[in-house]
């Protein structure tokens, strides 16, 4: 097995390797609906908005961003607080190493420290990857959109699955931004 390496949270510097991770993504695949890879510059205002109330992280092998995973809002409205949307994105060559597993359970940990209580990921099909780490995961099946995204020459469903991060329905108070 590959050496995991070293996960941490990302800094704005960190959004030249992220980008370049994304951008085969964008470009070469349906797993995301985006077009156009964003520009370094904008890859650095998600990493700041993301760590300001949710979490990003990045996974680090010999100096070099081999993956991250990060959290945002699961909607705008205020009664959706207490949840939240996650992704992982890994440098090809990274799957089924642990690597994946290891840094989204991290988010996942970071999340449910901060006071959120559920994730939701979204995932484009097809997408056994994917699929397969969520409910390794935890994340069970919510339910499919059929034929919502075009791209790449053909109708793609989304799946949401779902992750209970913490027990009890009460929350105390809502998830802070980071201070």
């Amino acid at each position: 097995m590959a050496t995991i390496g070293i996960i941490r949270p990302a800094t704005a510097a960190d959004a030249v390797a992220c980008a370049a991770i994304y951008a085969p993504y964008v470009a070469d695949t349906a797993i995301t609906f985006e077009t156009q890879a964003p520009s370094v510059g904008e890859m650095a205002e998600r990493i700041e908005a993301a760590l300001n109330r949710h979490a990003w992280l990045v996974l680090e092998v010999d100096d070099a961003v081999d993956g991250y995973a990060y959290a945002g809002p699961f909607k705008a409205r205020d009664a959706y607080q207490w949840s939240c949307e996650s992704t992982i994105y890994l440098r090809r060559g990274r799957r089924r190493t642990g690597a994946g597993r290891a840094l989204y359970g991290e988010l996942l940990a970071r999340l449910a420290e901060r006071g959120y209580r559920r994730a939701v990921a979204v995932i484009a099909q097809p997408n056994e990857a994917s699929n397969g780490l969520h409910h390794a995961l935890g994340f069970t099946d919510i339910g499919t959109f059929r034929k919502v995204g075009w791209k790449h020459g053909s109708w793609h469903d989304v799946a949401y699955l779902q992750l209970d991060l913490a027990r009890g329905e009460d929350p105390a108070a809502p998830p802070a931004p980071i201070s």
